[in-house]
């Protein structure tokens, strides 16, 4: 195997579009990282909400906790406990509908409240029912409520190439660069060259071994502040990724991974090594 780098940031999104949470360590599940995405906010038909058109998701914090999590936001809070019953709502991501449990009146109010809009909040109900794209994957690949894929890895040298091409703004001369919570990463990595993970096909990180399915293709969430929901500089740093990485099937930041068995574990420190081709 050859050292490529060392994990520096490990995250789970909790709730599909809401916050992040910065962990030492996790676990990996067949469907990504135990925790990550498991629970999804909806429109009443079902359907997923996203920051693509909410940027108020990402004012709202969700907070893991023993046999659920914890919604916050300014200081006010509520405990949701894990559904392990009840009504059983067929929910849509994308091109796919998945069964997911319902988890109470009381977190629908709080949230619609907070988003301005009537909403749900869901679980998973079962990890094995959401296949990856065949067409990058395998017959037996699952994946939770993240856009396509269980994972993705992200790298520190290429954010800092992105940064460095970004053109001055003018409205703001003393703007921060572009930080990587935009991007909403599980996975963070340094010691790499800047690009050189688009080429990667196998991983181990940590305990565990990964294929790269395909590069993640980006959208307007990456115009965000991930603290605030707004759009400081409309349009970057997508413009400028697209002229770095733009492909024929769009603009592109980190890489798709999949896990492979056995599962292992991931902390921070962990070396990202390139494994044998399977």
């Amino acid at each position: 195997m050859s050292l490529v780098g060392h994990v520096t940031g490990l995250f789970v999104y909790p709730v599909k579009g809401l916050r992040g949470v910065a962990l030492d360590e996790a676990e990996v599940a067949p469907a990504g990282l135990a925790g990550d995405r498991r629970w999804m906010v909806v429109r009443p038909d079902g359907r997923f909400l996203s920051q693509r058109d909410l940027g108020a998701m990402a004012r709202i914090e969700a907070v893991p906790a023993k046999d659920g999590l914890t919604l916050r936001q300014d200081g006010a809070e509520l405990p949701v406990s894990r559904p392990q019953g009840g009504e059983v709502l067929n929910v849509t991501v994308w091109r796919d509908t998945v069964p997911a449990l319902t988890a109470s009146e009381a977190a629908d109010a709080w949230l619609s409240v907070r988003l301005g809009q009537p909403c749900r909040l869901v679980h998973l109900a079962d990890e094995g029912a959401r296949p990856v794209d065949p067409g990058f994957g395998r017959p037996e690949d699952r994946v939770s409520f993240a856009d396509g894929y269980p994972l993705l890895l992200t790298s520190e040298a290429s954010l800092a190439a992105l940064n460095d091409a970004l053109p001055p703004n003018p409205s703001d001369a003393s703007a921060e660069p572009v930080p990587m919570s935009r991007f909403r990463a599980n996975v963070i990595i340094s010691g790499a060259a800047a690009w050189a993970e688009t080429g990667w096909r196998r991983l181990r990180i940590g305990s565990g071994l990964f294929r790269m399915s395909r590069l993640c293709t980006r959208c307007v969430v990456v115009t965000r502040d991930q603290r605030s929901g707004d759009i400081p500089r409309p349009g970057e740093p997508l413009r400028t990724l697209g002229r770095l990485t733009g492909t024929k099937d769009g603009i592109v930041f980190g890489i798709n991974l999949i896990p492979d068995a056995p599962f292992g574990r991931i902390a921070l420190g962990d070396p990202v090594e390139l494994a044998d081709a399977a």
